[in-house]
């Protein structure tokens, strides 16, 4: 049997919750911060965590977290993944990307992305469909067949991804700077339940998934 490769997986924790009004990382949702919640999926399908926070945040936020490391996040999200990067073994085969505002991502997701990497793939991602009805800001109404909304955790050959941020470029998803760099990723099954904390109804919502 092939020996598995080293998985190693960066929590981006950064944020200052501007549209949420507040550190949503840090609130409680059933019992457990957002953050720990998102730490502790991560270590149990990785050889080590590192999560990125707040710079001001980074000594109280080591003593808390169960974390290979603890580093300070940068002016943007990509500054902040290369920043936690920088805190990831050279040999991790397998890096994985994920937002810690995405508290109930669970071990399925993060077993189907790496798997695909594993397969060979450059990187993977997991999708859901739309099912909202999207406008365009000119009008007209878009074709939400040809949509897929993507979540986190994402999930990358180690190289690749150190690659494509050495390019030091911007984007909204770590996908979309391997993508930028000349590299397909592979999109994967998602899970509605994977929701993103961005405003107070999500967190409601997410502590109504758990009371399920």
């Amino acid at each position: 049997m092939a020996e598995r490769p080293s998985v190693w997986t960066v929590v981006v924790a950064a944020g200052s919750g501007t549209r949420f009004g507040g550190a949503k990382q840090y609130l409680e949702l059933a019992g457990c911060r957002v953050v720990d919640r998102s730490v502790a999926v991560a270590a149990q399908v990785s050889d080590g965590v590192v999560v990125v926070v707040p710079a001001p945040d980074v000594s109280s936020e080591a003593a808390k977290l169960s974390a290979a490391a603890v580093v300070a996040g940068g002016p943007s999200r990509a500054a902040s993944v290369r920043n936690g990067l920088a805190a990831v073994p050279l040999d991790a085969a397998i890096i994985c990307v994920h937002d810690a505002a995405r508290p109930l991502a669970g071990a399925d997701v993060y077993g189907r992305v790496i798997n695909e990497v594993q397969s060979g793939a450059a990187g993977a991602v997991p999708v859901v469909p739309v099912t909202d009805t999207i406008r365009r800001v000119d009008g007209g109404v878009v074709d939400r067949s040809t949509l897929l909304a993507v979540q986190t955790p994402q999930a990358f050959r180690g190289e690749l991804l150190r690659e494509a941020h050495a390019r030091a470029g911007d984007a909204t998803d770590d996908a979309g700077l391997v993508e930028a760099a000349g590299h397909a990723v592979v999109a994967v099954e998602g899970h509605s339940r994977n929701i993103k904390i961005t405003r107070p109804d999500d967190l409601a919502a997410a502590e109504a998934w758990l009371a399920t």
